[in-house]
This record gives C-alpha cells, structure tokens and sequence, in this order.
C-alpha cells in the first residue's frame, strides 16, 4: 500500500472532470491501460490493483472500481480505517497496526465497505484456536437472574445461550447484543442452525420451536404423535449439515422417539428411529437420549442417555445409522456409567467421564464393539465407592483435544503420538493420552462448570449460579 503525502504533486480534477457514480463515488480520470488502481479516501491517496479490488467479490463496493477503465474514485471515509481493510484484501489477515483501532470501528468500515466477511474470518477463523495457549479473557453479562440452561455456538465464533425463559445472542465479534423472550419456562435444548435461527426445547414443554432470533417469532414447531397421544418435550437436539435431530419423550414419561428432520426442506421429517417404550417394570428398556452428535467421518447418530434406578445409575450408548434405522455398535453402561460423553472424529474415539470413579476414559472407534471397550486414562486403581466423584463432569471433544471439567477447573486431554496405530493378534497397540490443567492460576476453581462450546477462535464456558458467559481464547490475540 502506498500513501501519496501532501507534499507529492498531484492534479487536482476540476469539477467539470468529476462524475458521480453509484455507490457514492466521485470518479477522476485515469490511464485506461493500466492495472494499477488510484484511490482517494478522505482526501489521502492510495493504490492498488484491480486484482486485490476484485478480491472484494462482486458484492462489495469496490466491485465497480476493479471493473472500470474510466474512472478514479474518491471516497469520503476514514484513511486510516480503509487503511486496515486494503491491508486485510492484500493479504488475507488484519496487520499488527490493526490492535490500536476499536474493533467495532473497523466492523462498521467492513459493512460499509461490504467485505465483512473477510474481517470474520481474519478475526474469527476456527483455525486460529490454540487449545495450549487459551485463557479467560472476557465475561458476556446475561440478563436476569438465571444462570445459563444451554448454550449454543456457530462455526464463526457467535453464540446463543438459554437463560430462564429467555434467549441471549452474541454475534461473532461478541460486540452485538440481543435478548428474546420464548414461550418455554426454561429452555433446556439449544441447536444453531444459523446465526439468527435456533432450535430450542424444554423437558416441560411440549414441542420443537425453530425461533427467528432476528424478528423474535416462532417460525416452526414440531411435535412427535406418540402412541399415548400425550405431549412431547424435548430431551437433547443435534444437527449436522443436511438434518437436525432431536431426542422426544412423552409427557408420560413411558416412550421416547429420535426424529430426523431436513434442513433443506423446510424442517420435513425424514425419518423416526430408536422407537422405544417402556415394558413392565423395566425401566431400562426405554431410556431417552439427552445427548446427540454426529460423528461425520462414519456418517452415525450418537445418542446417549442415562436412568438412576433401584440398582444405580444404569445408561447406554447407540450409534444409529440414520439411513437403515439401524444401531450399528451400542455400549450399555452398568458398572461406572458416563456423567457425560462426547465422540471426536479427529480422535476416532469417544470420551466419557464415569460417574462413580470421576475418572475420564476412552473407547477407540475402530475397536468399538469388543469386550473392555473402555480404556481408563486416569488412576485405574481407583475404588469406585458410590460417591459419585464425577456428578456433573463435562466433556466436549475440539479437533484433536477432549475437553473435561472436574468442578471449577478445566482438564485439556491430547493424544501423544508415538507412531501410527496397527493391529496387534486383532487389537490396536495402546494409545497414550496425557492430561494439562488449563488457564492461570486465577482462572481455576470457582462455581462449578455447566456447558462448554466453541466457536470461531474461541470457548464458552458456564457456571452453576452465576449470569454470564466466559470467553477463553489465545493469550496471544489475532486482534
């Protein structure tokens, strides 16, 4: 980038040499022949090329400029500001100098200016998480007395949380701010399947809610007509590109159902699988799932779900093929059974938290099926004694770590590698996993973590009793 200084001669166009032109510009003539473009913002001059203009894509306001042979344009807007943004079309990231400008300023020259999207992605890109290098950095203030039910994020780093009756959103740059109220007690499900559409469900209230985050209104609710024509609340919700799923359970308390419905085909349902109901006194035979992901790299539906009865906490874990309606591989847990499990495609493996040992372990998805599937990463030795160590534990699995909260603090697992897996008499040699404490010291401890999310560049975390949202991210920040 080049700036043209007052002291540089320049030929200043007379009024009878300007054009107006859409947009807003006042154009002046220059060399047809030439690539190189001349740019004058707020009375500085700056060129470029018609290649890095056209960069801004056909939507954006310099989309006339590059296309032009005829015209120079002048643009009454901030120097330094353009300044950063030409900077962000030359290279594809924000220069350093970008740290001294409030972010929201820069947001607002973007809109202007049409090319936001490449200030997201320079500020928000996903691949710039550093899972070692993460601490708290900022707190999102809720509204209200209630401590976060569900919270839920989106690829570029907004997010919705589910608070009470109500519904905060974040937008990526967490600088916007929006608050809905719904028609639920409280929310206890949240699935993004946009920036401003949410999937939202409570377990005593019946029905689905796909809600228009932007205009406040319920543009869909869906309900699954079980056997006892009762009412069906929402247990958990999943999505993946094409569907979204959603875990049901009838007022009654005695069926559940998981419905697939089309993202494309406004919310169709697709397909019911894992049909269940409750025979006699077997409580087991029809446990809900109040969890739901979709493990890609198998192209499977995880659910799992738990029941405490007479002889404990008793649970499984089904891999469903959504196509046959099939499960493909299920774990029942009897022994120490799961406070929380997450699947990791980087990984190829689930994680689940054991509820009476509070210790973490792990089942290899090549593996899966087999007898021990589990593998403990924690003290093996430990005496499960009823006292359920792990009551609340969360895990959620980020690319190629697990993420596991022990009451206030934070655990980050990763997988050492030593060599490529084999098979060894039919059984994959061990894997190793080792654990590291995350944050500062003052970051540690406190209420208990409820939710973790990650979105863009950035973790969310919850706590029991406390109105806010923590934003953990790289100490060494893109912006």
């Amino acid at each position: 980038m080049q700036k043209i200084g007052a002291l540089e001669s320049l030929k200043m166009p007379s009024l009878a040499e300007s054009r107006p032109v859409s947009n807003g510009f006042h154009l002046n003539k220059p060399d047809p022949n030439s690539s190189v473009v001349k740019i004058d913002v707020g009375g500085q001059l700056f060129q470029t090329t018609k290649q890095t203009l056209t960069l801004a894509g056909s939507k954006s306001l310099f989309s006339g400029v590059s296309s032009s042979d005829q015209y120079v344009p002048f643009i009454d807007r901030d120097p330094e500001l353009f300044s950063i943004l030409l900077s962000l079309l030359r290279t594809g990231h924000l220069p350093s100098k970008a740290k001294a400008f409030d972010l929201q300023d820069l947001i607002f020259e973007a809109q202007f200016y049409g090319i936001e999207s490449f200030l997201v992605n320079s500020v928000s890109n996903p691949s710039h998480f550093e899972a070692f290098n993460i601490e708290k950095s900022l707190i999102l203030p809720l509204t209200g007395r209630d401590s976060p039910s569900a919270i839920s994020t989106t690829l570029l780093g907004s997010v919705h949380v589910a608070h009470g009756c109500k519904i905060t959103s974040f937008d990526w740059s967490l600088q916007g701010k929006s608050t809905i109220l719904t028609q639920f007690t409280a929310v206890d499900s949240l699935s993004a399947i946009s920036p401003n559409i949410v999937a939202a469900g409570a377990r005593d209230f019946s029905g689905l809610q796909i809600i228009d985050l932007d205009n406040g209104f319920v543009r869909e609710t869906l309900n699954w007509e079980n056997v006892t024509r009762s009412s069906s609340t929402v247990q958990a919700i999943g999505s993946n590109s094409e569907f979204l799923f959603t875990s049901f359970e009838s007022g009654r308390r005695n069926s559940n159902s998981i419905l697939v419905y089309d993202l494309q085909g406004s919310f169709r349902q697709v397909t019911e699988i894992g049909h269940n109901e409750i025979f006699g006194a077997d409580l087991c035979s029809a446990i809900p799932a109040t969890k739901l992901n979709w493990v890609s790299s198998h192209n499977l539906l995880m659910a799992s779900g738990s029941h405490s009865g007479p002889s404990g906490v008793l649970g499984n874990i089904k891999f469903w093929d959504i196509r046959s309606g099939n499960i493909v591989w299920e774990l029942k847990e009897k022994v120490d059974c799961f406070s929380d499990v997450a699947v990791s495609d980087s990984l190829s493996a689930i994680f689940k938290v054991g509820l009476n040992s509070g210790e973490l372990f792990f089942a290899d998805l090549r593996n899966i099926g087999a007898e021990n599937s589990w593998v403990c990463l924690g003290d093996k030795r430990k005496v499960i004694n009823g006292k359920k160590e792990g009551f609340g534990c969360k895990i959620e699995s980020h690319g190629s770590q697990v993420f596991c909260s022990k009451g206030g603090d934070l655990e980050l697992w990763s997988e050492v590698l030593i060599g490529a897996s084999s098979k060894v008499e039919g059984r994959l040699e061990d894997r190793i996993f080792r654990k590291s404490l995350m944050g500062r010291a003052k970051d540690m401890g406190g209420n208990r973590i409820t939710h973790l999310g990650f979105g863009g560049n950035k973790m969310f975390v919850t706590r029991k009793d406390q109105q806010f949202v923590e934003v953990w991210q790289s100490s060494v920040r893109g912006f």
